[in-house]
């Protein structure tokens, strides 16, 4: 009990002193990780495609929260371009605390109407951008001995949907491999895990919202009834970049307002 009395309440969730890379952190899911990660007191390194969309995010994060954010322009696809994402960190934070692999794509359509193409870019961008900025920092966080990777994956990375074949089989590998790599890192001092959104109203889902797909197949299965609000991913992020998460490894936390619970 005595151990108990001990424990430093709201200073688990403290971020303070730790650097952070956030991939595709200018928009969306990934933009609401940064700022829930900034307010807890992290230096940040957003990951974009597109250098003026992170310069702008990183600003307006900067101003809001006073702590230390700035961005990488990079296609995590690319093997060369992950490794100068990782040296980069080092080279601006010291180290590398925490990793949150949040950029993705999705492509939907009937199978037979989808190009191969349209199944590899989804598969390029998830599945192996995901590994290539994991193997990146993985060296990094080995000779600090600490670490924490959050993965992006998905509720259709748990359960099915129709027209969905490229991303649910990618967010199912982000599953598998969040699973594997905290196995392999958990003797590192290296917590793994995954965050498994379900309907967010992001820019990616937009285009279905209105639609009876959007209405009846996802909003209707979930719990709530409702779409995710960006914040509602908040608290999750905090968890799985913080202390409080010391003894959780491959886990997959869903943030689906009750979908997978029916």
């Amino acid at each position: 009990m005595d151990e108990l009395n001990q424990l430093p309440g709201i200073g688990l969730f403290s971020l303070n002193g730790r650097s952070a890379i956030i991939t595709g952190g200018s928009k969306g899911l990934g933009f609401a990780m940064a700022a829930a990660l900034a307010s807890a007191g992290a230096e940040i390194m957003l990951v974009n495609r597109k250098a003026d969309e992170g310069e702008e995010a990183a600003s307006v994060l900067s101003a809001q929260y006073g702590t230390r954010i700035i961005s990488f322009p990079a296609d995590i696809t690319d093997q060369q371009q992950t490794e100068s994402m990782a040296a980069h960190a080092m080279e601006v934070f010291g180290k590398i605390d925490i990793l949150v692999n949040s950029a993705g794509i999705n492509i939907r359509g009937p199978i037979d109407e989808l190009s191969l193409a349209d199944f590899s870019s989804v598969m390029q961008v998830n599945v192996t951008g995901t590994w290539l900025c994991s193997k990146a920092v993985v060296p990094y966080m080995k000779k600090n001995n600490s670490g924490k990777i959050v993965n992006m994956a998905s509720t259709l990375g748990l359960v099915g949907l129709s027209n969905r074949t490229p991303y649910t089989s990618s967010k199912g590998a982000v599953v598998q491999m969040t699973r594997a790599l905290g196995i392999e890192l958990a003797g590192f001092n290296i917590n793994v895990n995954a965050i498994c959104p379900g309907p967010f109203l992001t820019d990616m889902n937009k285009s279905i919202a209105e639609t009876e797909e959007g209405k009846k197949f996802i909003v209707g299965a979930t719990a709530m009834g409702r779409w995710g609000e960006l914040k509602e991913i908040q608290g999750a992020a905090i968890l799985l970049a913080s202390d409080a998460s010391a003894y959780m490894v491959g886990s997959m936390v869903t943030v689906d307002g009750g979908w997978t619970a029916r």
